[in-house]
Formats: structure tokens, sequence, C-alpha cells
């Protein structure tokens, strides 16, 4: 029995090789997962699975957690939301993710469900590429990222963007790691 769900699914993550409740999209994640590794070219030490936001905002803090991050020479290049049905639905959930995560905003945002992909610049928001060739490999990604060109969030920008991400990621149905503290 897994103790997140109560039920008798679960499955082991692949990059993590931790037990997961195999509810909501995780079946997605893993064949994202794999899709980096055995495809992409990176290594399972470039990818952040569950990978915690924290939001301070007006009226409290807002926890919750980033499917999949990869990183590129040590700094995070690119945010995944593994999700089932459609994909162009989850950008600004993801666009706004990758502008919070860091003092920078983290160049690419993207979606996917293991079969195909929407991937975003995270600056301009304009959708880059679609389809799993979207997601760059791992050369590609070493080759375009420019750790000098990296974007700070507009401070005015902040709150928006904030509340942006927790509308989006608190109304996930199969979502039980986000909390909201007063």
């Amino acid at each position: 029995m897994h103790p997140e769900t109560g039920n008798n699914e679960s499955v082991i993550d692949f990059i993590t090789g931790e037990s997961k409740a195999d509810a909501g999209s995780e079946a997605n994640r893993q064949m994202v997962e794999r899709l980096l590794v055995e495809n992409k070219g990176y290594r399972r030490r470039d990818i952040e699975v569950d990978a915690a936001i924290v939001l301070d905002m007006e009226g409290g803090r807002y926890r919750s957690t980033i499917d999949l991050i990869i990183r590129v020479n040590g700094m995070r290049f690119m945010v995944l939301k593994c999700a089932a049905g459609a994909l162009a639905s989850r950008e600004r959930e993801v666009i706004a993710a990758a502008r919070l995560m860091e003092n920078y905003q983290i160049p690419l945002a993207g979606a996917s469900d293991g079969r195909s992909a929407v991937v975003w610049d995270t600056v301009s928001g304009q959708c880059i590429g679609e389809g799993l060739d979207a997601i760059p490999t791992k050369a590609r990604a070493v080759e375009i990222f420019d750790a000098m060109a990296l974007v700070p969030l507009e401070e005015r920008r902040l709150a928006r963007q904030q509340l942006i991400f927790k509308s989006y990621d608190s109304m996930n149905i199969h979502r039980a790691t986000w909390q909201w503290e007063k």
C-alpha cells in the first residue's frame, strides 16, 4: 500500500528510484523521464523530480512542487510539467513556475505527456516548438544555454506570476502536494 494514496498502485520512479503513487499523471512523468535520459542524452543527475517551489505571497506562503527541472552546467534550464490532455492548457502555469523558481527566469518551460510536448520561451512567453523534438537534447541545451543572458523577473510582475501559478497549480485534481500556510 502506498502511503500517499492508500492504494496498492505504485511505481518506481525512473530518475530517483523511489516508490511513487501511480496516480494522476505519474505514468506520463515516467515516460518523459525515460525520454530525457534514453533519447535526449540527459543524465539522471541533470533532472530534478518534484522540485520544491515556495511562494511568499500576500496573506501567506504557498508550497508546491514542479514535476521536472532539467539542469545544464549545474543551472536550471527547463521546467517541465507532465500531464495528460491538452498540453497547451498548461502554458500559464508552467511559464509562471519557470519565472518564479530562481532569481532568474529559467529559459524554457514545457508540458509533455510523453508522446508529445509544447515548449515555450519563458521570458517572451512565445511557443517555440511542438512535439517531442521541441524538447532540446542535452547537447543542444549546452549549446544554447547562456548563463550571462539570464533575465530576472521584474519586481512589478512578481505578485501576478505568483497568483497565476498558485491558481493553476491548486486546481490540479490529483495534486496532494501543495499547501497554503497563513
